[in-house]
């Protein structure tokens, strides 16, 4: 089972969640259409890659594209939270990124199948260390950012979620159930692009966390 470190200890991670077209920018920048409801889809655990990892880009796409994330753990079981009651199951706050085959995702979203070959490839969710909730003043604005090499790809913050922290929390809990060791990736802004072997990335999360991660192919 794969794991998280939640201030330096040990976190077995359970289920990684993933909401899409959580910002209006990034919505605009893919001509998609907003949903009314968060849009999520699910990652193996085998798409986990902590911080320092080198990230091998998939042989099968050419057009691998960053898309950096604030990533929520759970701490506990939760089931049917209230929105007012949501933030107490949140353990930790981290950084990352849900990494996209965006010519592979294409070709999927044009014969209707799922994204799963496209979103949970070895390494697509790079995940930093996790900063303990009590060190997070207001997790409704949180920023971000993702840096190539020298170069600040996006820059996000949480208040421009168009589903905020507790309410992704409240519904996940109400339409799945949560689990202790949960990890929720809450969407991307805009600012998405490729990335290719030699890349140098650093994400970063509000001067709580950062991590890093080389690509190669």
């Amino acid at each position: 089972m794969k794991q998280v470190k939640l201030e330096g200890r040990p976190v077995a991670v359970a289920t990684i969640f993933c909401v899409g077209r959580n910002y209006a920018a990034h919505i605009a920048e893919l001509n998609n259409v907003r949903d009314d409801l968060p849009l999520v889809f699910l990652k193996p655990q085998s798409a986990l890659l902590g911080p320092g990892g080198r990230l091998t880009l998939p042989k099968y796409s050419h057009d691998v594209h960053h898309e950096c994330e604030l990533v929520l753990l759970i701490g506990r079981d939760a089931d049917h939270l209230p929105v007012e009651q949501a933030l107490d199951a949140v353990a930790g706050y981290g950084v990352g990124l849900d990494l996209t085959a965006r010519d592979i995702q294409g070709e999927l979203k044009a014969k209707g199948h799922p994204w799963t070959r496209a979103k949970g490839f070895r390494g697509s969710a790079c995940v930093s260390d996790f900063v303990a909730a009590s060190r997070v003043p207001d997790p409704a604005r949180l920023r971000f950012s993702l840096s190539v090499g020298d170069d600040v790809r996006q820059r996000g913050d949480s208040a421009m979620m168009l589903h905020g922290v507790a309410e992704l929390v409240s519904w996940l809990s109400a339409e799945y159930g949560l689990q202790a060791g949960d990890l929720i990736y809450t969407g991307t802004p805009e600012g998405v692009g490729p990335i290719h072997a030699g890349a140098h990335l650093v994400a970063e999360l509000d001067g709580l966390v950062s991590a890093q991660w080389d690509v190669v192919r």
